[in-house]
């Protein structure tokens, strides 16, 4: 998929609306996707959560700790569109 967040805003409990490169938009529960521990332990505070932000290198959604999240994870999940196999993936680096 390899589709860059390229927007990001954070919504009530732990929800966040994200917008794709490609235009899909959609919105994703992070707490449905990690366990608030270890470097996502910070995320559980709702004014450090708030912080996130897109990072146009990563392509991704960050937070000041440096804690991210996979985009094709979350592309997957705002538009429905299956994860690529690993076989897929890998003819791409090939």
């Amino acid at each position: 998929m390899l589709k860059d967040i390229v927007g990001v805003r954070p919504l009530e409990g732990y929800r966040l609306h994200l917008r794709f490169e490609d235009g899909a938009e959609g919105q994703v529960d992070v707490a449905q996707l990690v366990a608030f521990g270890g470097i996502f332990a910070p995320l559980q505070n709702r004014g450090y959560f708030a912080q996130v932000y897109a990072d146009p290198e990563l392509g991704t959604i960050c937070w000041p700790n440096g804690a991210d999240l996979d985009p094709d994870v979350l592309y997957s999940l705002v538009t429905g569109e299956p994860l690529p196999e690993f076989e897929e993936a890998a003819l791409l680096f090939a």
